[in-house]
């Protein structure tokens, strides 16, 4: 029963998160550390691992709907390969306290961004630095705790000008090379619980198929950029919960 819950769970999460351009890695962790109590490492290991399956069919998926920016998508993956590497490499130095805190504060500050970009008439130009330094900033999450770092890559996308589900679709992509750097420098760092692990992947890969079917009935609707909204509320929760 324990495992057909985490198989649900792994659905639910697989299906909304992808849908919105996000990896799941964060839900996640929250599963495995607080209903599991693993050690932080295993759990970022587990949570990582967990989100790389279904992060992959969904760029597949996303690519053969034509919806991903490559050009933008690999700006921002080639930047937060390194910064992956640093962060892992960094990460048994950095105390909890201080990640948690500034994950937060970049998630709620994103979050606001998005919120005051949508009042905005026209857009910007924007420097060519400002793709790579959102792909830092998440590749520095994936590799310090164990995070997708699908916020920072999806609010960069919408504060570059991209409509919501061309946003969501490049997020996926750019994940799919963060997470799978991520997961082999946790995966040798911590062991990964394969008990809970695998029930959620396979949950994640069925809400991995479902996803896009999802966006292309968001994508009828009238007012789809009403989603931005959506992941702005659910940036600055994630942020805000990181802050507690």
């Amino acid at each position: 029963m324990a495992s057909l819950g985490l198989v649900i769970l792994g659905v639910i999460i697989g299906t909304v998160v992808i849908a919105l351009g996000g990896g799941g890695a964060a839900f996640y962790l929250g599963i495995l550390s607080g209903g599991f109590h693993l050690l932080p490492a295993t759990a970022a290991a587990t949570s990582i691992v967990t989100a790389l399956p279904s992060l992959l069919i969904g760029s597949i998926i996303y690519t053969r709907q034509k919806r991903i920016d490559f050009h933008i998508g690999n700006q921002m993956l080639f930047a937060s390969l390194p910064a992956v590497v640093v962060g892992s490499l960094l990460s048994p130095y950095i105390p909890n306290l201080i990640y948690t805190w500034l994950i937060g504060i970049i998630l709620i500050f994103l979050g606001i961004k998005i919120f005051l970009k949508r009042k905005q008439t026209s857009q910007k130009k924007h420097s060519k630095y400002t793709a790579p330094l959102y792909g830092v900033i998440a590749g520095l999450m994936v590799g310090v705790a164990g995070l997708s770092g699908g916020g920072p890559i999806l609010a960069g996308l919408l504060l570059l000008g991209l409509d919501t589900f061309r946003a969501t679709a490049t997020s996926t992509y750019v994940l799919v090379g963060m997470t799978a750097m991520g997961a082999i420098f946790h995966i040798i760092g911590g062991k990964v619980y394969w008990q809970a692990g695998v029930p959620l992947i396979i949950g994640a890969i069925i809400g991995a198929f479902l996803a896009p079917l999802l966006v292309k009935l968001l994508d009828k609707t009238k007012h789809p950029e009403y989603i931005n909204y959506l992941i702005a509320v659910l940036l600055v929760i994630m942020g805000a919960n990181s802050l507690l």
